[in-house]
């Protein structure tokens, strides 16, 4: 069981203080990390199976990124990248390029910059007014990401939007159509050309439809290929754009480097950030040069490109390629699911398991499949204090995604703190 100082409980008390608007499923003050373990100031150490809300995939203080980000900081740190030319930058593109086959790229500083590119390109380019996107879907905050957004009602109080339609996502588990797989024929999918084409939105003032490959913040939510290729289908044939949020799916993190991939679907735009800059805010929206080619002026930024950022993303890049790091998350993953499933039968708390790669989500019910929500709340508590970060998603569901690195010790570890808390239930 982890101590608890007075060191934690006053830099929590100063944090309650002066920091606006953040919510943290735990008290939990961190010191430093290495790999996958992460270590409080109260000297207590944490196997991470969150990866710093799926940023770390290569694993903390990794030697490569370290290097390449002192090196560039003896140099230069920023250069303003939107008014003069580096080569650093440069060759971070290059490289997304040749990692995804997309021609251009703007780099900017987050996840929701990256989204917020993507729907004003997707506007410019379209001439169209209106988007698609999901129900429990998450893109951001700022207020034309969070018009994607919805997951949480609480996300979108009191705030204007973009005019944005949501739609169905393939939760089978919980189809919100009450119908079954593969019989349903992704009734989902296709309710978008079946009503929101037919009663809400014409296709012609469709700019976009922005969906994540699995979503995230939503429930760690896997649909199944025929969804997005019907997504892929119903764009085609309605000159609609499709954008794909790569944010936190991105990186190998499902095997892939894109988890469209998966699919064998391709994005029109696509939205990466988190683990491509190894934990240095980094973001990148992807595009062909016939998309992405509004006027000079039509979007900068002070930071995109800075050279730090460049500088541990393309180390970051390099390290995952060199390490396939995309086939351990395979290898990985399928271990980790099955020990999963394994708990599943004997744990009536477990209703359903699901995952790719190491993005597993495992979703707690009660009777009748209600969501367990205050339970997954105590399990992830409990996980804490014997030393496993665990992070929720979803209603009921507490999200695995470890560093990619991660040893099947820790692996092992991780999931025996997990059963243990699931017994004190």
């Amino acid at each position: 069981m982890r101590k608890i100082t007075p060191k934690s409980r006053d830099i929590i008390s100063r944090d309650s203080k002066v920091i606006s608007m953040l919510t943290r499923p735990y008290e939990l003050v961190v010191d430093h990390a290495e790999g996958s373990t992460i270590y409080d100031v109260d000297g207590n150490s944490y196997i991470d199976f969150a990866a710093s809300v799926a940023v770390m995939n290569i694993g903390y203080n990794c030697q490569k990124v370290r290097e390449a980000v002192c090196t560039q900081m003896e140099k230069m740190v920023h250069c303003g990248f939107s008014d003069f030319s580096a080569e650093m930058p440069v060759k971070l593109a290059e490289k997304l390029c040749a990692m995804t086959g997309y021609e251009k790229v703007f780099l900017s500083n987050s996840g929701t910059e990256a989204v917020e590119a993507a729907m004003k390109l997707a506007f410019w380019y379209r001439k169209g007014a209106s988007m698609i996107a999901f129900y429990r879907a998450f893109h951001g905050r700022t207020l034309g990401a969070l018009s994607l957004t919805s997951s949480k009602i609480r996300h979108k109080e009191h705030f204007p939007s973009f005019r944005v339609i949501h739609s169905d996502y393939a939760y089978c588990y919980r189809c919100p159509l009450n119908l079954e797989y593969p019989e349903c024929g992704i009734s989902c999918a296709k309710e978008i050309e079946r009503k929101i084409f037919k009663r809400e939105l014409s296709p012609k003032d469709t700019a976009a439809i922005v969906v994540e490959p699995i979503q995230g913040e939503g429930g760690f939510i896997v649909p199944p290929v025929e969804f997005h290729r019907e997504i892929r289908r119903i764009c085609d044939e309605n000159d609609v754009l499709l954008i794909a949020d790569e944010i936190q799916s991105g990186g190998f993190r499902t095997g892939k480097f894109m988890a469209m991939e998966n699919f064998n679907v391709r994005a029109d735009i696509v939205c990466m950030s988190k683990s491509i800059g190894g934990g240095i805010p980094l973001g990148a929206t992807l595009s062909s040069s016939e998309i992405m080619s509004w006027p000079s002026g039509s979007h900068a930024n002070t930071f995109g490109g800075n050279l730090l950022a460049a500088a541990g993303g393309l180390a970051t890049l390099e390290f995952m390629e060199s390490g396939r790091l995309g086939e351990k998350a395979v290898e990985k993953g399928n271990y980790i699911m099955k020990r999963l499933n394994e708990l599943r039968e004997e744990y009536s708390i477990i209703g359903d398991v699901r995952g790719m790669g190491l993005m597993i989500g495992m979703e707690l019910v009660k009777e009748h499949k209600a969501p367990a929500i205050e339970e997954r709340e105590i399990i992830v508590k409990k996980a804490v204090e014997r030393g496993l970060i665990l992070l929720p998603a979803g209603d009921s569901v507490i999200r695995i995604v470890p560093p990619l690195i991660i040893s099947r010790k820790e692996i092992d570890r991780g999931l025996e703190i997990l059963e243990d808390a699931l017994q004190l239930i």
